[in-house]
């Protein structure tokens, strides 16, 4: 599997907070935004990827193909992976594609259509809480932490509230 040093789960995907702080904090070399709708849109992704920071390579997959691409070895020793996606039904797609991941960042989800507020700045759609629900009952980890210096919530505690 890749050297995954973070899951995150951020709508905006790549902005200041990932560029600025998670990034450097990290000390990571290759973002992976997996989204079916950013990935069929050429010029989205193209925008996308230009945002990533200098000499960090950026690559931009369906949910399909990013959880094959997460589950091979990086070819790189030195390759240290953030996964970036807009929600974490994404990353309950991926585990049942057989990608096992021991934690996932909530970061960043606005209030928008079904979504209501779940932990401090996350709001989420009931499919969204069901998806964290499932990703905790099949062993990962689920926390909100918005910036490495803050605190940690576990979401577990939230799901069933």
């Amino acid at each position: 599997m890749k050297n995954i040093v973070l899951a995150r789960v951020d709508n905006r995907l790549i902005h200041g907070e990932v560029v600025s702080v998670w990034t450097p904090s990290l000390q990571v070399n290759r973002i992976i935004i997996v989204d079916d709708e950013v990935a069929a849109d050429k010029f989205n992704k193209r925008i996308i990827k230009a945002l990533a920071p200098n000499g960090v390579k950026c690559n931009v997959y369906d949910t399909e193909k990013g959880a094959d691409i997460l589950q091979k070895d990086s070819k790189e020793p030195t390759e240290r992976v953030m996964i970036l996606t807009k929600t974490p039904i994404t990353y309950d797609k991926m585990a049942d594609l057989g990608l096992k991941l021991p934690e996932i960042n909530l970061g960043g989800m606005g209030l928008r259509g079904e979504r209501t507020p779940f932990i401090k700045n996350v709001a989420c759609s009931p499919d969204e809480i069901q998806a964290i629900k499932n990703l905790i009952d099949k062993g990962t980890r689920v926390y909100y932490q918005l910036v490495p210096e803050q605190q940690i919530i576990e979401a577990a505690p939230y799901v069933n509230k």
